[in-house]
C-alpha cells in the first residue's frame, strides 16, 4: 500500500518560513545540497511517528503545498491516477541520488506528489 512519506510547504520566503517552523515546532531546517533551492524539514526522530518535509519557494512550486506518496513504480502510479480521473500536472522528473518525482491532482483538485525512490537515479 502506498503511504505518504514527505510533505512540501510553499513559501514566499523559505528562510522566513524555516525560522517560523523552527521556532513554533522546534523542527530542524537544512538547505538541501541538490540541484534545486529546497529546505529540508526534520520534524522528529526516525523512530517516532510522522514524516519529514521540505519548503520550496512558491515561484518554484509546481503543485503548491502537497503530500508526497511513495510508490513502487512511478509510471504505473501515473497511469492509475489518469485512469481514476486525476490529472498529471508535472511529469516525471529525476532527482539525482533520490529517485523520480511527479505531481498530480485528484478528482477534487487537490495536489499531491508521487515518488519512486532510487538512490542510483542520475
Amino acid at each position: 500500500m502506498a503511504r505518504p512519506v514527505h510533505f512540501e510547504l510553499c513559501a514566499d520566503s523559505p528562510e522566513r518560513a524555516a525560522a517560523f517552523y523552527g521556532e513554533v515546532f522546534g523542527w530542524e531546517v537544512h538547505k538541501w545540497d541538490g540541484e534545486y533551492d529546497y529546505w529540508l524539514l526534520l520534524t522528529g526522530d526516525d523512530d517516532e511517528p510522522g514524516i519529514n518535509g521540505g519548503i520550496v519557494h512558491r515561484d518554484d512550486s509546481v503543485a503548491g503545498t502537497a503530500n508526497i506518496v511513495h510508490v513502487p513504480s512511478l509510471d504505473l502510479a501515473l497511469m492509475r491516477v489518469q485512469d481514476a480521473g486525476g490529472t498529471v500536472i508535472h511529469a516525471r522528473q529525476t532527482l539525482a541520488g533520490v529517485g523520480y518525482l511527479a505531481y498530480c491532482r485528484d478528482t477534487e483538485g487537490n495536489a499531491f506528489g508521487l515518488m519512486e525512490r532510487d538512490d542510483t537515479a542520475a
